[in-house]
């Protein structure tokens, strides 16, 4: 298991690439929208929900889940709170449904970065980057983990 310094180093290393990479790929005109440049994921041994969160989500949607993650600013749409996934769903979470979103399964219109997957994991939560069981383990670790970070729904 990651200490929160080891899991903020990850997340610092993660954010300082995308956004390295989001840098790079901008243009020099002051109206111009910055970009999101792939770069290759990292893959970690751990199929652990919470370090897989932090090394492939927390870039984005920050350690405490709430989308503020500091590549967060360089998407072009706003980046969702996960703490709040029950909230919007009256109470429920669908451990696969987020599977499926996760994996892009469900996600019929590409997403706001161009492609189904999210730029930091690429094809890590699918089997394109590794075995099939090693990809569904990760994934349904990593939804459990989320509905551990879900806050009460007021």
């Amino acid at each position: 298991m990651l200490t929160s310094r080891a899991a903020w180093a990850t997340v610092t290393s993660a954010g300082a690439i995308l956004l390295a990479a989001v840098v790079a790929g901008t243009n020099a005109q002051p109206t111009t929208a910055p970009t999101i440049k792939k770069v290759p994921y990292h893959d970690i041994a751990s199929v652990d929900g919470r370090s897989n969160y932090v090394a492939y989500c927390a870039s984005c949607h920050g350690l405490s889940g709430k989308g503020d993650g500091p590549a967060a600013p360089a998407l072009k749409a706003m980046v969702p709170d996960l703490t709040m996934m029950s909230a919007r769903r009256g109470g429920k979470f669908d451990v696969l449904a987020i599977e499926r979103f996760i994996s892009g399964v469900d996600r019929a219109v590409p997403a706001a970065h161009g492609s189904v997957d999210m730029p930091v994991w690429g094809p890590m939560f699918r089997s394109g980057g590794v075995s099939n069981a090693t990809a569904q383990m990760r994934l349904t670790n990593l939804a459990t983990y989320l509905k551990s970070i879900q806050k009460p729904q007021s």
